[in-house]
């Protein structure tokens, strides 16, 4: 059974764009071995992360999310129960920021900022999924 499974979380520290990197190559090379597929959005200090995959793979992904130091506030948004894959193509993919139009963020929010916390998952999915069809995915695999 697949699942989607949505969440946000706060880097604990400054995240560098090598440490970023470094987290999405690892998840790269590991995500293919169980599964699991989807796409990383981060602005600030703000993950944005949606994954797809078989039910148990997608929940030991996230809790050892939830338990990872360099995170904190970890939020799940939106968790279903899927028929296909909307981020097959990715063992992990990334929303480009740099291309993003702060328009987009207003339509769905009070500021120009990504903020996960003041909107529902409803509205978080409705924007993940206009981020990766308008700001381009830098694809890692």
């Amino acid at each position: 059974m697949l699942v989607r499974l949505m969440y946000a979380s706060r880097a604990t520290e400054t995240v560098r764009p090598e440490t970023l990197n470094a987290i999405l190559k690892k998840s790269t090379l590991n995500n293919p071995l169980c599964g699991v597929t989807g796409v990383l959005c981060f602005s600030g200090e703000i993950f944005l992360q949606v994954l797809e995959g078989g039910r148990l793979p997608v929940s030991k992904l996230y809790n050892r999310i939830a338990q990872d130091p360099r995170h904190t506030d970890v939020a799940l948004l939106s968790y279903e129960e899927i028929e296909e894959r909307s981020f097959a193509g990715w063992s992990m993919g990334q929303v480009n920021m740099g291309r993003l139009n702060p328009a987009l963020l207003l339509k769905y929010s009070e500021a120009a900022v990504l903020d996960p916390y003041a909107v529902s998952g409803r509205v978080s999915m409705a924007l993940f999924n206009e981020l990766v069809a308008t700001a381009s995915v830098v694809c890692l695999g």
